[in-house]
């Protein structure tokens, strides 16, 4: 009897080997089998050493995506939403926290590492530990993020296969006038008059602040109310870190006044040479023209328009957006081989 159950097991582990998707099947190439997808990868700065978060999903040895936030310093999890429709599409991707963000080390000293600089260089090294390269590595950056995809896409251009500049302007000058000459002037006259007030006496944390600028976020971020955001929205956003956003963004809602004040790259975008997707909004708080311009200074662009998307395209017109996302992925990488 002994016997037979002996061979009876080992029977049953050769079926479980062989077949695919089953607890005893070849292990992942990847090394992060056993937490989920989940690394918390070493930084090396100037400034000491530190960890930053990232999360793979799905597996495509061809097609690897990773994702760069907003804000700066706000999170990954706004990205969820892509949970509902790249798995699907075969794509393997990667949702990232910036140093400073929530779920990566937050150093308490800020100051050394919020430059443009810093985040380049924090992309490339996770891009090294993820081992991505020419031959699949995709970059997505929204707003902020898309700021940094460009910068990183000048600098090392030579690792990606593919760009993906999602509701950013490569001019923050350029970004300032436009909500200054078109978006403003649209608002509630009475309302911006308080909003200005309250933004000169530096009450920026005032609770009346926030209350008057919600018909302009329900207009141009994400255009439904505030309480049908999505739940990964209202996460992401409840876990900005002031000391990154604010030195970095400014403390106004109204435009850009921090550290990316003068950050304008457009007359850079004809040295990106890979293939390059800009997505924008029509009721943006980027100029959907500006970024339709973007996209033919680029060698290689497409451009995609939301119709009644603000600047989370990816929730307003989601459809859109994904389809868009995965055929341009697609397209680049059959183009390729």
């Amino acid at each position: 009897m002994a016997r037979f159950l002996s061979m009876a097991m080992n029977m049953l582990v050769a079926l479980l080997l062989a077949v695919p998707g089953t607890a005893m099947a070849k292990e992942s190439p990847h090394n992060d089998t056993w937490t989920g997808g989940v690394r918390m990868i070493p930084i090396h700065t100037p400034n000491g050493d530190f960890r930053v978060w990232t999360k793979r999903v799905g597996h495509n040895p061809r097609i690897k995506l990773l994702l760069l936030h907003g804000g700066p310093g706000a999170t990954h999890e706004y990205f969820e939403a892509m949970d509902s429709w790249l798995p699907g599409a075969g794509i393997e991707y990667y949702y990232y926290d910036q140093l400073g963000s929530a779920y990566s080390d937050q150093p308490g000293n800020m100051a050394p590492f919020l430059s443009i600089d810093h985040y380049v260089e924090e992309v490339e090294q996770v891009r090294k530990a993820l081992g991505l390269d020419s031959s699949n590595f995709y970059l997505l950056g929204h707003s902020w993020g898309g700021l940094l995809a460009m910068e990183y896409a000048l600098k090392y251009q030579k690792n990606l296969k593919g760009l993906v500049i999602s509701n950013m302007m490569s001019s923050i000058p350029a970004y300032n006038r436009y909500a200054h000459d078109v978006l403003m002037p649209k608002m509630d006259q009475k309302a911006l008059k308080e909003i200005l007030a309250l933004e000169a006496a530096r009450k920026f944390d005032d609770s009346r602040y926030e209350e008057l600028l919600q018909p302009f976020y329900e207009q141009h971020i994400l255009r439904k109310p505030s309480a049908q955001w999505p739940e990964p929205v209202l996460r992401s956003f409840a876990h900005i870190n002031k000391k990154v956003y604010v030195p970095m963004q400014g403390p106004s809602e109204m435009g850009a006044s921090g550290i990316l004040e003068h950050w304008d790259r457009t007359d850079d975008l004809a040295k990106i040479t890979v293939p390059t997707l800009v997505i924008a909004g029509r009721y943006d708080t980027m100029d959907p023209a500006f970024m339709k311009m973007m996209s033919k200074k680029l060698p290689h662009g497409r451009y995609l328009e939301g119709p009644n998307s603000g600047h989370m395209a990816m929730y307003d017109d989601q459809p859109l957006y994904m389809n868009g996302l995965i055929k341009f992925l697609k397209d680049v990488d059959r183009a390729g081989h």
